[in-house]
This record gives C-alpha cells, sequence and structure tokens, in this order.
C-alpha cells in the first residue's frame, strides 16, 4: 500500500499516523480545483478528486518499493562471463518535486559484473522505483547508480538519463525540445576513459 492509502477503496480511512486519510487527499484536490477557478460540483470535474488521488497511487508507487531489495536475486551461473552488461533506452515518467509536473526520461544502464548478474527486468524496476517518487534528475541518476553498485557490487556502474521537464517546456521559458542529460560513471567506468566510451557506443550516446 502507498503511503497515502489511495490503493485501498474499502477503507479510504485506513492509513498510517501522520498520513492525511484517503478522504482528506480527495478534499484537497477539491480545494485545488476551487482555486483555478472552477466549480468541483459541476458534472464534469464531480469525480475528479477522486480519480487524481487515486492516480497519485500510480504516479508515486516507488514510495512502497525498496530497489536495494529488487536486486538482491542474483545469478552466478555465467560461465565466467566478465564484460559489459547494457541496459539501452528505458523509458520512465518521474515528476518534478519543484513543481508536481512530469518529467519524461529515458535510462541507460551498463554495467561490468564481478562474479554475478542480475536479471534486466530487475534494472528497469529499480529505475521505476526511483522515477515514481517526487525527483530531480541529478539524485534519479545518482541513486540509480548507487543501488546497483552498493547491491551487485560491480566492477563499475555507468547510469546516463536523459529528461524532458514539463516545468520548463510547458511553463516558465517554455522550451518544448529543451532536454537535460546526467550521468554518474563508477569503477571502471570512472576510471578508464575507453571503458567509458563502450559504453556510449553501445548506447549510441556517442552520436554517429
Amino acid at each position: 500500500m502507498t503511503p497515502f492509502d489511495a490503493t485501498d477503496p474499502d477503507d479510504p480511512e485506513a492509513g498510517r499516523p501522520g498520513v492525511p486519510s484517503h478522504t482528506d487527499a480527495v478534499r484537497a484536490v477539491r480545494t485545488l480545483l476551487a482555486y483555478v477557478g472552477d466549480d468541483p460540483a459541476r458534472e464534469g470535474l464531480r469525480d475528479t478528486p477522486e480519480r487524481v488521488v487515486r492516480s497519485y497511487a500510480d504516479h508515486f508507487a516507488g514510495y512502497a518499493e525498496d530497489p536495494a531489495a529488487l536486486l538482491e536475486r542474483t545469478f552466478a551461473e555465467t560461465e565466467g562471463y566478465d564484460e559489459m552488461i547494457v541496459l539501452s533506452g528505458v523509458n520512465f515518467t518521474s515528476h518534478c518535486e519543484h513543481h508536481m509536473v512530469p518529467i519524461l526520461g529515458t535510462a541507460y544502464v551498463g554495467y561490468i559484473p564481478n562474479r554475478r548478474v542480475v536479471g534486466i527486468s530487475k534494472l528497469v524496476r529499480v529505475i521505476e522505483a526511483y522515477a515514481r517518487r517526487l525527483q530531480i534528475q541529478e539524485r534519479l541518476t545518482a541513486q540509480i547508480a548507487a543501488t546497483i553498485s552498493d547491491v551487485l557490487a560491480p566492477r563499475g556502474v555507468a547510469v546516463v538519463v536523459e529528461g524532458q521537464h514539463q516545468c520548463m517546456t510547458t511553463r516558465g521559458v517554455g522550451k518544448a525540445d529543451a532536454r537535460m542529460v546526467t550521468s554518474r560513471m563508477l569503477g571502471a567506468f570512472r576510471d578508464d576513459p575507453r571503458t567509458r566510451r563502450e559504453f556510449e557506443a553501445m548506447t549510441g550516446l556517442s552520436g554517429p
């Protein structure tokens, strides 16, 4: 269950101490609708507060996940494989913690195993666990890399994230095509430029 209990339709008042109830959250959305100048009681908006609160259960599901636990099941039967493993083009949606609007991003992850590997779906789930929280892109990038490094203890980890921030593309300076790129290189990827270039080539990040 998420911290705000939006996934419990049978008992919307159930919750942990200090956490607003489902009803509190619905009431807050209704207040915001009135604040922007609309009528929360009109037909088109009557069910909107409930829908918004339930959508938060999906948008912010990462708070209920332990990213490190997702990587605990590894595989040692790799026939001595010790070359780079790369996962490219993992699309995600996060939310900017400053304006609570979407960050539409793509993550690229690489690591060099040290005797053990992990299922690729687990890497995707780590990305999602951190993305489905209020974020800034720099922290998201660092969290993904640190978790893979801490749990798998590989010879190196590389994470690159490209993000389009709707707090900038749809408001403020309004630069619709602007994208932000962040990276975190650990171990062999930080120490050996050749390893880093190989990662960039495998992901297509180095250009044509």
